[in-house]
């Protein structure tokens, strides 16, 4: 499989190599974006890496600070075009336990109004410093184990 022959099974990859039809917004070497046939909202876009990925962990870190800079230039083009557009979220679901239901990666960026019909449900919890410090520290210790730790606490 080349960089971009991708996956055939795969939607995104379909509209990446042009089998699958979709309306395009941004495109360059490593990126597109197109409009989600099943928006939260009007003018719901999605943004993908042209190379297959199912996750996070399968792409590098160059290609996620890229993917990002274009969700950053889309979410701004959302705020300054003719479209309803008061706020914009960012979505991304990372695995089956988060959500996804398409296992290309994608980033949703839609725009907000404060009458759309969005919403979330989630039970906030509430958590005691140390079982926060505990959490912190399991992250930390996984960041040492892979080596991925440019930052000092």
């Amino acid at each position: 499989m080349g960089l971009f022959g991708g996956d055939p099974a795969c939607v995104f990859c379909g509209i990446v190599s042009g089998r699958v039809r979709a309306s395009r917004v941004y495109e360059d070497a490593r990126v597109l974006s197109f409009m989600d046939i099943h928006p939260a909202s009007r003018g719901d876009l999605l943004v993908i890496p042209k190379a297959h990925a199912t996750g996070l962990e399968d792409i590098d870190e160059a290609l996620m600070t890229h993917l990002f800079r274009v969700v950053h230039l889309l979410a701004r083009a959302l705020r300054r075009s003719e479209l309803p557009c008061e706020g914009v979220n960012l979505f991304l679901a990372d695995g089956e336990a988060a959500g996804q239901t398409v296992f290309h990666l994608h980033v949703h960026v839609f725009p907000r109004t404060a009458e759309d019909r969005f919403r979330l449900e989630v039970r906030w919890q509430e958590r005691s410093r140390a079982a926060l410090d505990d959490d912190a520290a399991q992250v930390r210790a996984a960041l040492e184990r892979s080596g991925d730790h440019p930052g000092r606490l």
